[in-house]
């Protein structure tokens, strides 16, 4: 019996020591990624590396006891049966996953959650591998108690690339902090036509603008160094060519030629991957016939052996089962699985298309090679952020810091710089404190599920500002009446002379109109989580994924709305809260003041607010053109050439163009100074004052036109960009440096060069107001 002891208590020091790491060397963190990767490979059995291909829906895999979260039958069948390497969605909560502020998970139980899966996932199985978690964040995590940031194409109007930064550093800490690793988004999706639903994701119309935007979020959220504790994977959406489908419509088909990709849709994922981002998402719509989640010119060759892309691509929601039921270019299930696989794409998101993978490689039908290297992306990543070792959060750490208020204080400057002022006659903004009555008036004044755009968890009253919210508190409720009018699409109610007796009684009127992506709980919602429009519910809601529009006007009353109060010939001014740009003749015409605030976020009323009482002065920029009529659709500032000439009934001109907006103070350009440096390089310098009475920012934009080239260009394309703060009556000079990247084009063989002639350089405030020109020569 002693010489047993003995031996065990031998055994047990071998195994404390480290013994078994030398065994098993995956588990030993000496060792680099790659081969601990390879080594847990080589362990694996073909359905535990399927197993790491799977990403089901996560909602339904934990269970709520009092303060304590635990993991569900589901979860642990799911992990038993499939070997499960990821979950999306977890932690999220809307309508759609009917998860409410009653039953879903604040940060603390969020936390909790994430550390009970992972500990089932490390303690009860074989290998003990821990899981991904992902999260929908196109602008702010996607679940309840977390900050709530203006939506995309709001950020996008800041054109700053430190807010951006900003940002994203926000949203990958509140992930990290509640024990997730993956954050969907951002959205890279050039939106060229307002009729698509999901523009509000987007950064906009233009490449540039996206790809340096795109980047610096994803700078934000880690930059790819994963061995950061706040560091997130960022995912990508959606490659590619997906934000301009046949009819405007959600999924449809993307009439994009093979130079067109190359020049404007791919360059904002190439940037953001060299920034770092590690993921990409696969799109709905086809190209050409061909399937994106079935696209191997996709992800083989440009992904992988184009950009030597190190991360994973996971499909959209059921898009590989879209394959077979949606493109009708796979007989079964299987053979869309296959088809994906061989296309490049590692991970399936939300379906059980891979799970026929495994009778397809028994059956030769596929080789196990491609599972292997699938697996092995998604694995490799798990080592380099430490799950092995970390896999656990503190819960005390997730409810304390997860929506503090420095998050807060930045998701308010996000909206500040996010909005944007299209009109200002007579320079009614900004108003006097002391202006007296305010009638603060429309579907959107007081709205809060309106300010916030798609993809946006629960709120609780009092962490969302509406537009009555800011204008109360800057000059007290008394001097503020409110009426609602009408809503946004419903037409079986409306109190429009409340709200004309409101605006006859007061010194200004502030009408807030536009659109919503609000779900509710009489929305009805396909398997993929988009809503399905209804002429039996009438929701506010007419934009946010699956709610595409055939034209571009304000639903309901509205523009009776706006008419009836216009009539009593008080100050008007109009705020647009939208997803899109929507029609706005009306108020451009007239309006005394015109904002655009997009779905400004949790802070937008108050941004809003400060705005309009001069506390912060607007310089937001368009990063989309405004039409004139959904006729002129699509309709995009940097069209190739000719120039284009009016219609019989209207003018082609757009109503705002692409970079407009207008600020309290002026601006002058001067001095501008162009320098040819070595290999094709320029150095373009210029100064820009102040010349108001206000401090503020000022957005300078430079553009180049290619005059003659062998492919045909674009009649202006935007290259550098600068948002600058200057106080009154002072200048500041700026410079760029214009590179082979910036004189590049595709040419027929689809390769960037940079051609013998002449540039035509603009510089200016908007992409119609150019102040200063130049041209360069390129020998």
């Amino acid at each position: 019996m002693i010489r047993i002891s003995y031996l065990y208590f031998v055994l047990f020091a071998l195994l404390a020591s480290g013994f078994v790491l030398q065994a098993q060397p995956y588990k030993n963190p000496n060792l680099s990624a790659a081969e601990r990767t390879h080594d847990l490979l080589s362990r694996m059995t073909l359905e535990e590396k399927v197993g790491q291909m799977l990403c089901p829906m996560g909602w339904e895999m934990y269970e709520q006891n009092g303060d304590e979260v635990s993991c569900s039958d589901k979860f642990k069948n799911e992990l038993q049966k499939k070997h499960t390497g990821m979950l999306w969605a977890t932690y999220r909560a809307d309508p759609w996953t009917r998860k409410t502020l009653d039953n879903g998970l604040n940060p603390e139980m969020a936390a909790k959650a994430g550390n009970a899966l992972q500990r089932y996932c490390i303690e009860e199985t074989r290998l003990g591998i821990p899981i991904f978690l992902a999260e929908e964040s196109p602008h702010g995590h996607m679940a309840i108690g977390t900050t709530v940031f203006p939506t995309g194409i709001a950020l996008a109007s800041s054109w700053s690339e430190d807010l951006l930064t900003e940002v994203g550093a926000v949203m990958a800490n509140e992930i990290r902090l509640q024990g997730a690793h993956i954050a969907y988004g951002p959205v890279l999706d050039l939106a060229r036509d307002p009729r698509w639903s999901r523009v509000e994701e987007t950064f906009g119309e233009d490449p540039v603008l996206s790809a340096k935007l795109g980047a610096a979020m994803v700078k934000g959220e880690g930059a790819g160094d994963l061995s950061n504790e706040n560091s997130v994977i960022s995912t990508l959406k959606h490659f590619v060519a997906y934000g301009v489908p046949e009819s405007g419509q959600n999924g449809n088909a993307s009439s994009v030629g093979m130079h067109e990709l190359h020049q404007n849709f791919l360059p904002p994922f190439k940037a953001a991957i060299d920034a770092g981002a590690l993921s990409v998402m696969t799109s709905y719509n086809s190209i050409d016939g061909i399937p994106c989640t079935a696209n191997s010119y996709l992800y083989r060759d440009i992904l992988q052996n184009d950009w030597n892309f190190s991360g994973y691509s996971v499909s959209d929601l059921y898009s590989i089962e879209g394959i077979h039921g949606s493109h009708y270019v796979a007989p079964t299930i299987q053979d869309a699985a296959v088809l994906a696989l061989e296309a490049g794409v590692d991970v399936d998101l939300g379906g059980d298309a891979y799970t026929k993978l495994i009778a397809a490689a028994k059956e030769s039908k596929i080789k196990e090679d491609l599972i292997d290297s699938a697996a092995y992306r998604v694995l490799r990543l798990k080592f380099e952020m430490g799950l092995f070792e970390n896999p656990y959060v503190d819960p005390l750490k997730a409810k304390q810091e997860v929506r503090n208020e420095a998050n807060i204080t930045i998701a308010r400057k996000a909206a500040q710089q996010a909005i944007v002022l299209l009109k200002n006659t007579n320079n009614l903004l900004p108003l006097d404190k002391n202006i007296g009555k305010v009638a603060v008036i429309g579907p959107n004044a007081h709205n809060r599920y309106n300010m916030l755009g798609d993809y946006t968890a629960p709120q609780e009253d009092s962490n969302v500002k509406t537009i009555l919210d800011g204008i109360s508190t800057k000059i007290g409720a008394k001097n503020v009446e409110y009426v609602k009018g009408c809503s946004i699409r419903d037409t079986t109610w409306q109190n429009i002379e409340e709200a004309v007796a409101a605006a006859k009684n007061a010194d200004v009127i502030v009408v807030a109109v536009g659109g919503s992506s609000a779900r509710d709980f009489k929305t009805s919602y396909k398997e993929t989580g988009a809503a399905v429009a209804s002429s039996t519910t009438v929701s506010d809601m007419e934009c946010g994924e699956g709610f595409d529009r055939a034209t571009l006007g304000l639903l309901g009353y509205q523009m009776d709305l706006l008419r009836a109060v216009k009539a009593t010939g008080k100050p008007l001014i109009v705020v647009y809260i939208e997803g899109r740009p929507l029609n706005m003749n009306w108020a451009d015409e007239n309006a005394d003041a015109l904002l655009n605030a997009w779905y400004p976020g949790q802070e937008g009323g108050n941004a809003i607010a400060d705005i309009l009482f001069g506390d912060y002065n607007p310089a937001g920029r368009l990063p989309v053109t405004v039409p004139r009529n959904v006729g002129q659709v699509p309709i995009y500032y940097n069209k190739k050439n000719p120039n284009a000439h009016n219609y019989v009934e209207l003018s082609a001109t757009p109503l705002y163009p692409f970079g407009y907006g207008l600020s309290y103070t002026t601006f002058e350009y001067k001095n501008l100074k162009v320098e040819k440096l070595a290999n094709d390089k320029f150095k373009v310098s210029f100064v820009v004052k102040n010349t108001g009475n206000y401090d503020g920012d000022e957005v300078a934009q430079l553009y180049l036109r290619d005059e003659y080239a062998s492919m045909v260009q674009p009649m202006k394309q935007l290259k550098h960009f600068k948002r600058i703060f200057l106080k009154k009556q002072t200048e500041k000079e700026l410079s760029f440096t214009i590179t082979e990247d910036d004189l590049s084009i595709v040419n027929r063989n689809l390769k960037r060069v940079v051609e013998t002639g002449s540039f035509k350089l603009m510089i200016g405030s908007a992409s119609d107001n150019i102040r200063l020109e130049s041209t360069l020569r390129v020998d």
